[in-house]
C-alpha cells in the first residue's frame, strides 16, 4: 500500500524535472541571439555602474540624462574606434590587392649573410637570386602567399563587423538594465541567497569586482597604450598608422603587448633610413610596452582583491575559449571557483578547529 504513494512522488519529481529542463531551454532557444549581447551588456553595465552613479549624482538625480550621457560617451569610445578600425583593415587589404607591380624590389643580401655557418652560402646564393628578379617575377611568386592573407584578413574583418553589431546591440541594452539596475542587482543577490545563503550573497559582489578589475586593469591599461602608440606612430610618419593602431589595440587585449607591431614600424622606418625618427619611436615603444607593468597592477588592485596570476589567467584563458567576451567571464568564473574552494577549505579547516583533541 506504501509504494502507490512513492511511485506517484517519483512521477511528479521527474515529469516536474523535465518540465523545468523543456522551459530552460525553450529560453535559452529563444534569447539565444540575444545572448552575446545581454552578456556583454551585463558586464559592461557591472563595469561602469560606479560611474553612472557619480554621473548621476553630478547631473542632480536624473538617471535618463546620466544614462543617455554614458551612453553616448561608450559609443563615442568603443563603436566609433572599433568601426574605423574595421574600415582601416579593410581599406588596407584592397590597397595590398592593388599594389603596383613596379615597387616590388628585393635589395642584395649584406656581406655578412654569407658568413653565416653552415646555411650562409645558400641563403646568400636564394637571396641574391630574389634580387636580381624582375618585379614581374617576384609578383609571380608572391602571389600564392598573398592571396590566403588577404582572405583571411577579410574574413575577420568580417568577424569583427559582426561584433560591432554585437556591440550596438549591448549598447542598446545596457539602456535597459541602467533603468533597472538597482532592481535586477537586488533579483541577482536574492537569488544567490537563496541558493547559498549569504556566501552567494558575497560571490555575485566578487563577480562584480572582478568584473570591474578587468575593465579598469586590462581594458583601460589596452586603450592608453594604444592611444599612447598610435601618437608615436603618427609623430614618426609611419604609414597606415590606424591599421598599425588597431592590430596594438588587439594585441594589447590580448596580453601581448604593443611591441611586436610597435618593433616592425621601427624596422620600416630604419629601412627607408629615417633613422632619426625610428630612434625616438624605438625609445618610446619601450616606454610604451612598460607602461603596463606600472598601470594594469595599480588598476586590477583596486578592482579586486584577487591574486594578479588568477586574473591574468582568466583574461588570457577566457580570451582563447570565449573570444572577446570571454576577457570578462575567464576571470569571474575563476575568482568564483577560487572563493568556492577557499570557502570549502575553510569550513573544514573550521570543524578540525572545533573537534576536540580527545576525538
Amino acid at each position: 500500500m506504501s509504494m502507490a504513494p512513492a511511485h506517484r512522488d517519483l512521477t511528479r519529481i521527474v515529469l516536474g524535472v523535465l518540465l523545468i529542463g523543456a522551459l530552460l531551454a525553450g529560453v535559452f532557444w529563444v534569447m539565444k541571439p540575444f545572448l552575446l549581447a545581454l552578456v556583454w551588456a551585463a558586464m559592461i553595465v557591472v563595469a561602469t555602474w560606479p560611474g553612472l552613479v557619480a554621473l548621476e549624482r553630478l547631473m542632480g538625480g536624473r538617471r535618463w540624462l546620466a544614462t543617455a550621457s554614458i551612453l553616448l560617451l561608450m559609443l563615442l569610445l568603443l563603436v566609433v574606434p572599433l568601426t574605423g578600425a574595421v574600415m582601416a583593415i579593410v581599406e588596407q587589404a584592397a590597397r595590398l590587392q592593388d599594389v603596383k607591380v613596379a615597387l616590388l624590389h628585393v635589395p642584395a643580401p649584406p656581406d655578412w649573410v654569407a658568413g653565416i655557418p653552415g646555411v650562409g652560402a645558400k641563403l646568400a646564393e636564394e637571396w641574391g637570386a630574389l634580387a636580381a628578379a624582375t618585379p614581374e617575377a617576384l609578383a609571380g611568386k608572391a602571389a600564392p602567399y598573398v592571396k590566403p592573407v588577404l582572405t583571411w584578413i577579410a574574413a575577420q574583418a568580417g568577424n569583427i563587423g559582426s561584433f560591432v553589431v554585437h556591440l550596438l546591440l549591448a549598447l542598446a541594452l545596457c539602456g535597459v538594465l541602467y533603468a533597472t539596475g538597482e532592481t535586477a542587482a537586488r533579483g541577482v543577490r536574492r537569488f544567490a541567497r537563496r541558493l547559498y545563503d549569504e556566501r552567494g550573497d558575497r560571490l555575485v559582489l566578487l563577480a562584480g569586482a572582478s568584473i570591474r578589475a578587468v575593465a579598469l586593469g586590462i581594458v583601460v591599461t589596452a586603450v592608453v597604450q594604444t592611444a599612447l602608440a598610435a601618437l608615436g606612430l603618427w609623430a614618426a610618419g609611419v604609414p597606415y598608422a590606424s591599421a598599425i593602431a588597431a592590430l596594438i589595440l588587439v594585441f594589447c587585449i590580448a596580453q601581448l603587448g604593443p611591441s611586436l607591431p610597435m618593433l616592425g614600424a621601427v624596422g620600416w622606418l630604419y629601412y627607408v633610413d629615417a633613422t632619426v625618427a625610428a630612434t625616438l619611436l624605438f625609445v618610446w615603444t619601450l616606454v610604451v610596452s612598460s607602461l603596463d607593468n606600472v598601470l594594469r597592477p595599480i588598476l586590477i588592485r583596486r578592482g579586486a582583491d584577487l591574486p594578479l596570476l588568477l586574473i591574468m589567467a582568466g583574461v588570457i584563458g577566457g580570451l582563447l575559449g570565449f573570444g572577446l567576451v570571454g576577457l570578462f567571464v575567464g576571470p569571474v568564473i575563476l575568482a568564483v571557483a577560487y572563493t568556492l574552494i577557499g570557502a570549502w577549505v575553510d569550513e573544514q579547516d573550521d570543524v578540525a578547529a572545533d573537534t576536540p583533541h580527545g576525538n
